[in-house]
């Protein structure tokens, strides 16, 4: 008896290998709200490409109306605005910070990089890299540091 237990334990590990492995959840979209004559926003949107994230574009003159719509204090204004899970994201925000701001959910409007800092996602410009901060905006329009770049 216990020669079959063993055989039946040994194919039924077999059987789970061979399943396929689960596939991790898919990002949400995240639309975007850009000039169609920007190019660093154009980048923007092809890093949150390759970081997995689909992307709707939406080509409007002003960005600053769909900041106003969610929230966002104009003082955080950049060139782009993204919309995710219910947050703003605004500016060259690295996709690492838009994937850990879905992940730990905070109250919050959203995330921004105000300005156009050199070596942001789309803002790359030879190998500088100004330092900047990602700040988390609490409902209240008040910013907290969420990261700093370039990481150490």
């Amino acid at each position: 008896m216990r020669r079959r237990h063993l055989l039946s334990a040994v194919a039924a590990g077999a059987l789970a290998c061979a399943l396929p492995v689960r596939a991790a959840k898919a990002l949400p979209r995240v639309d975007v709200y850009k000039s169609p004559s920007c190019g660093c926003c154009t980048a923007w949107v092809e890093h949150l490409k390759a970081a997995g994230f689909p992307v709707n574009v939406v080509e409007v003159d002003d960005t600053t109306a769909m900041r106003r719509r969610h929230g966002l204090p104009e003082r955080f204004g950049s060139c782009h605005t993204g919309i995710v899970g219910g947050y703003v994201v605004e500016g060259h925000v690295p996709a690492a910070e838009v994937k850990r701001l879905l992940v730990l959910k905070p109250r919050a409007i959203g995330i921004a990089v105000p300005g156009m800092p050199p070596g942001s996602p789309g803002m790359e410009v030879g190998g500088r890299q100004d330092p900047y901060d990602v700040f988390l905006i609490d409902t209240h329009g008040r910013e907290t540091v969420f990261a700093h770049y370039p990481k150490s």
